[in-house]
């Protein structure tokens, strides 16, 4: 699968116990926050925003292998999908300064070929599956397609090109991250927001707009009237 380098190239736990009232220090202007009987500063407690996230539930063993088979594969790809958003705005930018064709043409190669040299190798080892995830958190990470990347950085027909040889392994260039109306990429999403908060996945907001409580709405109702 050598076309995957050139895709590359384009580019706390919450707080349980109950707070009771909140009281001022009559010395300072510190708030106090009353926690079960102990005062704690207000601006002592710095917490990040948590995502409550629904427990996991399968219809079947079959269903939870699944799952775990496509957990695993996502967070194999997902950091090189995070690498390729990074790679395209940091080339954007550098290309936006850049006025001479040359000297774009010239650093586009020298990214190519810094990318090729350290993560084709890898690349070349995903499965077919893999490939199909890949593709799609390209499209979440960045926005756009991995099949628009290669024809608006390289040439319409590289991208077609490209898109032809994928298709052999059953993977489409131009395959969209679309988590409402397609239940494994939900999956992805939800397989990410897990991994985000339990600290194994480094967090990088999707560049495409939804929101993940009302996808998870959508489909567990979808489920329950299955049953």
């Amino acid at each position: 699968m050598n076309f995957f380098k050139y895709i590359l190239f384009l580019f706390p736990t919450l707080l349980l116990a109950q707070v009771n009232e909140v009281v001022n220090d009559s010395i300072s202007t510190v708030e106090y926050l009353i926690i079960e009987g102990d005062s704690v500063p207000r601006t002592s407690i710095g917490l990040e925003e948590v995502k409550l996230l629904h427990r996991l539930k399968f219809d079947s063993r079959e269903d939870r292998i699944r799952y775990l088979i496509l957990r695993r594969k996502t967070v194999k790809v997902y950091p090189y999908a995070k690498l390729a958003a990074v790679r395209l705005d940091s080339m954007n930018k550098r290309l936006a300064g850049l006025k001479r064709k040359r000297d774009r043409k010239r650093y586009t190669k020298r990214v190519q070929k810094y990318i090729e040299g350290e993560f084709s190798e890898e690349l070349k080892k995903m499965t077919r599956t893999e490939g199909q995830i890949l593709v799609k958190l390209i499209h979440r990470q960045t926005g756009i397609t991995a099949f628009d990347l290669v024809k608006e950085l390289r040439s319409g027909w590289r991208a077609f090109w490209y898109n032809t040889t994928a298709s052999m392994f059953d993977i489409s260039l131009k395959r969209e991250f679309d988590p409402e109306h397609v239940k494994e990429d939900y999956l992805i999403e939800d397989i990410l927001q897990r991994n985000f908060q339990s600290g194994r996945l480094e967090p990088q907001e999707s560049a495409l707009e939804f929101d993940f409580y009302d996808l998870t709405d959508k489909w567990l109702n979808a489920d329950s009237k299955e049953e």
